[in-house]
């Protein structure tokens, strides 16, 4: 029987990490669901992957220390919005502290009952599918049940700045 070899000691910081971390280009989204008040919650997350095609499946995480995880540990719904390259301010204001990220926010409801934010390039609805615990996250899988696409390019995060792609 093979034994695996023990794990070298990390020899970087959390910020080399970061670093590091930041020379891969993601997309740009904004989380959101309903919440059991009726209000919204909604938080802008690069941290988006599709899982799978059949049945389409896509992942996303959320800090555990962050004001929105009770309400999106509950909700059996939620949307994802890909923000254009436009929406970079959108994104920021979903980044940071407010007392109503959706106020002055246009947008619509789905099936999901959650906001569809509008000028976005892609929509994506989901139920609830299942929820692991990884680290100082909480990782979402979510069945898609409708998605739609918008006009323009995506916005995209890379190197601590938002920007957007062009063909090469």
């Amino acid at each position: 029987m093979d034994r695996a070899s023990p794990a070298p000691a990390r020899d970087f910081s959390e910020h080399q990490f970061r670093d590091a971390l930041a020379q891969f280009a993601t997309g740009v989204t904004v989380i959101a669901a309903r919440r059991e008040d009726g209000r919204f919650v909604g938080f802008t997350a690069n941290s988006f992957n599709s899982v799978s095609l059949d049945p389409p499946l896509v992942l996303w995480s959320l800090s555990r220390r962050s004001l929105s995880l009770p309400a999106f540990e509950t909700a059996e719904r939620y949307s994802v919005n890909v923000l254009s390259s436009s929406q970079a301010e959108l994104a920021r204001r979903f980044s940071r502290p407010h007392t109503d990220r959706f106020e002055g926010v246009a947008y619509r409801l789905g099936w999901s009952q959650a906001p569809l934010i509008e000028g976005c390039v892609a929509w994506i609805e989901c139920s609830h599918h299942a929820r692991h615990r990884a680290g100082d996250h909480i990782v979402f899988i979510g069945d898609v049940q409708a998605c739609a696409r918008g006009a323009g390019r995506g916005l995209v995060f890379h190197e601590h700045r938002y920007g957007w792609t062009r063909p090469l």
